[in-house]
C-alpha cells in the first residue's frame, strides 16, 4: 500500500545530501559569518566603480539637463524609458516566486525565493529612478505625489502615464520590501543567536523585532505571509499592465496595442525569471549552496521561461497579424517598413528580439538542456538582451518616423551619459545584491528546514526503502492468497 504525502515520490529532492536541521544552518549561515572572500570584494569594487559612473552620468543631466542625451524631435522617449520598463520587468519574478507560488504551496520555491525576493526590491529601485531624472526639472518630482490639500486646488495630473507609473511603482515597492522582510525575521533571530562580535549581535538584533520563536509568533508570521502574498498576486498583474498603459492609451502607431498588458506581463515574468537563473547559478557556485539551489530547481525555472517565452512568441505574431488585418496604413507601416524589414535603420533590433525571446528559448524543451548550467546561465544572459531590445523596438522604432517624412528624425543613438546611467543601474543592482549576500541568508533558512522532512534527499531515500518493503509484503501476501 502507498504511503499518503503531500509530494510525489517521483519528484527529485529539494535538498540534497543527508541533512538535519543543525547542518542546514551551519550551511546557510556560513557564508554570512565568514569573512569575505576574494572573489566578493573584487565583484563589489566592480560594482561601486560602475555605480560612480552611473552617479556622475545622473549628475551631468541634472546640472545640463535632458539635452546631455541624444533625444530629438520625434525620439522624446530613448534609452531612459526602455530601461525603465526593462528593469520593472526583471522584478516581476521575485514576486511571483514568492507570492503565487506560496498560495499554491509549491515546495520548490524556498530554494530560491530570497533571492528572487531582494532581486525584484534592488530592480524597482533601479527602475524608479528613469522617471523621476526623465523629469529633467527633478527638483520638481514631488509634483506627482498625490497630497493636494496643501497647495490649494492644485491637483496632480491624473491623465499623465507618469502618475500611473508613480503610484504603480510605489505600491509595488512597498509590498515587496515587506514581504521579503517579513520572510527574513526568523533568520535575522537565528543570526543573532549564533553572532560572537557585538555589532553583529546588535545589528541582528534590533532588525529580528524580538523574534523568539513561540507559537504566537510563527501563527503570526503565517498569516501575515498569506496576506502579503494575497496583495502581491494582483499586483504582478497590475504593475506591468500599468506600465503598457503608458503606450497602449496612446494613439502612436505601433503603440495602441490592446495586447500589451498581458503581453508586458508574461514578458515581465520571461525577463524576471531569467535575472533569477544568471543570479542563482553564479550564487550556488560561490557560497557553495549546491545542495539548496539544485538542478531540480534549475530545471523548474526553465519550464517557466519557455512557457513564458512561447506566449511573448504568440503576442509578438498576434501584434504583427493585428497591424496587417487592420488594414490602417500607419500601422502596417510601422511594423512593415520600421520593425520587420531587416534594412531599414531599426530593422536589425527587430530580429536580434525575434532571436533571442522566440527562437532561441524553444532548446529548454529539451531536459538535458533545461538541467545543463552552462546553457541555462547563456540563455538567461540572451534572454535578457532580447527584453532590452523588445523594449527598445516598441519605443524607438514607433516614433522615430512621424506621419509626415517632413519630421522623420535622424538615427537615435544614445550618448556617454544616457549609457552611463543605465551602466549606473546596474551598479546599483549588483552593490545592493552583494551586501544583501554578504549581510543576510541568501536562502530562506526556517523555510528549508519547513520541507526538509518532506522533499529532502535523506528522506526521500527513506521513503523509497519503506516504499519498496511495503511493496514487495503486499506481491508476497498476494502470492500466498493465490496459492491458498
Amino acid at each position: 500500500m502507498a504511503l499518503l504525502r503531500y509530494e510525489s515520490q517521483v519528484r527529485p529532492a529539494l535538498v540534497e545530501g543527508d541533512k538535519e536541521y543543525h547542518q542546514v544552518t551551519e550551511d546557510i549561515c556560513r557564508p554570512v559569518e565568514a569573512k569575505p572572500g576574494k572573489l566578493w570584494w573584487i565583484g563589489f569594487l566592480i560594482s561601486v566603480a560602475v555605480l560612480a559612473f552611473g552617479i556622475l552620468s545622473v549628475t551631468m543631466e541634472v546640472i545640463y539637463g535632458t539635452g546631455q542625451w541624444n533625444l530629438n524631435k520625434t525620439v522624446g522617449w530613448g534609452w531612459d524609458i526602455t530601461n525603465f520598463v526593462w528593469w520593472i520587468g526583471i522584478g516581476h519574478a521575485g514576486t511571483l516566486i514568492s507570492a503565487i507560488l506560496l498560495l499554491f504551496r509549491q515546495g520548490w520555491r524556498t530554494g530560491v525565493n530570497r533571492a528572487a525576493e531582494a532581486m525584484t526590491i534592488f530592480a524597482v529601485m533601479c527602475a524608479g529612478q528613469f522617471p523621476i531624472w526623465h523629469m529633467g526639472r527633478v527638483w520638481v518630482a514631488f509634483f506627482t505625489l498625490p497630497y493636494p490639500n496643501t497647495r490649494g486646488p492644485l491637483w496632480v495630473n491624473f491623465n499623465s502615464p507618469l502618475l500611473w507609473d508613480i503610484f504603480a511603482i510605489s505600491t509595488y515597492f512597498t509590498v515587496s520590501v515587506l514581504f521579503w522582510y517579513t520572510g527574513l525575521l526568523p533568520d535575522l533571530a537565528t543570526l543573532r543567536d549564533r553572532a560572537k562580535r557585538k555589532w553583529r549581535k546588535m545589528f541582528y538584533g534590533v532588525a529580528a523585532f524580538g523574534w523568539t520563536g513561540s507559537t504566537k509568533h510563527w501563527q503570526r508570521h503565517e498569516a501575515l505571509a498569506l496576506v502579503l502574498a494575497g496583495l502581491s498576486t494582483p499586483l504582478v498583474l497590475s504593475v506591468h499592465t500599468i506600465v503598457s498603459f503608458d503606450f497602449a492609451t496612446s494613439v502612436v502607431p505601433g503603440w495602441h496595442t490592446t495586447i500589451f498588458p498581458p503581453y508586458f506581463v508574461a514578458g515581465a515574468i520571461f525577463s524576471g525569471f531569467a535575472m533569477v537563473q544568471t543570479l542563482l547559478v553564479v550564487t550556488r557556485k560561490v557560497l557553495g549552496l549546491e545542495e539548496y539551489i539544485t538542478i531540480e530547481h534549475i530545471d523548474v525555472m526553465n519550464k517557466i521561461i519557455v512557457l513564458t517565452g512561447s506566449i511573448v512568441g504568440i503576442a509578438y505574431l498576434t501584434e504583427l497579424f493585428m497591424a496587417w488585418y487592420s488594414y490602417a496604413p500607419y500601422e502596417w507601416f510601422a511594423f512593415r517598413q520600421n520593425r520587420i524589414n531587416l534594412f531599414s535603420p531599426y530593422g536589425w533590433a527587430y530580429w536580434i528580439m525575434m532571436f533571442c525571446n522566440v527562437v532561441s528559448p524553444q532548446v529548454f524543451w529539451i531536459r538535458k538542456m533545461r538541467r545543463n548550467l552552462m546553457i541555462t546561465f547563456f540563455m538567461s544572459i540572451l534572454i535578457n538582451i532580447g527584453m532590452w531590445f523588445e523594449r527598445f523596438v516598441i519605443i524607438v522604432t514607433s516614433v522615430y518616423r512621424d506621419y509626415l517624412p517632413s519630421a522623420w528624425s535622424t538615427y537615435y543613438r544614445p550618448t556617454i551619459w544616457e549609457v552611463g546611467f543605465y551602466m549606473g543601474t546596474f551598479g546599483l543592482f549588483f552593490t545592493c545584491f552583494f551586501l544583501f549576500a554578504k549581510f543576510f541568508p541568501v536562502i530562506a533558512l526556517a523555510e528549508i528546514k519547513h520541507i526538509l522532512k518532506r522533499s529532502g534527499g535523506n528522506y526521500k531515500k527513506k521513503m523509497d526503502e519503506i516504499e519498496h518493503e511495503r511493496t514487495e509484503e503486499f506481491a508476497e501476501q498476494h502470492g500466498h492468497d493465490h496459492g491458498a
